[in-house]
């Protein structure tokens, strides 16, 4: 899909507020309503608009504690691979999940618990517990200095 700069207006638009009226968002972009609203679809039916969510304060529901954990995995296959990926999807206080290069580890996670002890029980009784963990190192964040989910478009 080609895009141009009534695309990017949108995206940009919609980053911020994906709750915005389509009347709102076509006044915003310079657009009348019905050509808006076919260009938000396009966007959805190429993909590029993958979805809407609630954006919500883990400090509010108690969530005071953010890590990131280090893995390194005993084998390098596949299917090893494939089964930690499973594993660690299914744990709830995991928000993101990478595969990294140019470390000791072989995949980053970002957690999110409400205290010490929470990250203690995260830490010993299910992700080293994922068959194949050989090896994790933790991180505590002290401060988020730059949290956008926002592409540059």
């Amino acid at each position: 899909m080609e895009i141009d700069r009534f695309d990017r207006q949108i995206l940009q638009v919609l980053q911020q507020d994906g709750r915005i009226s389509n009347q709102d968002l076509a006044d915003r972009i310079g657009l009348s309503p019905s050509p808006c609203l076919r260009r938000v679809r396009a966007l959805e039916d190429a993909g590029i608009i993958t979805g809407y969510r609630a954006t919500l304060n883990g400090k509010a529901l108690g969530y005071t504690l953010m890590a990131l954990i280090y893995i390194a995995m005993d084998k390098h296959t596949p299917e090893r691979f494939e089964h930690f990926e499973n594993e660690i999807g299914q744990i709830p206080e995991v928000l993101e999940c990478l595969l990294i290069t140019g470390q000791d580890a072989d995949y980053q996670i970002k957690v999110v618990v409400k205290d010490m002890d929470a990250f203690q029980e995260l830490l010993l009784n299910k992700v080293t517990r994922i068959q194949g963990v050989t090896g994790v190192h933790s991180s505590f964040v002290l401060r988020r200095v730059v949290d956008k989910t926002a592409l540059p478009v």
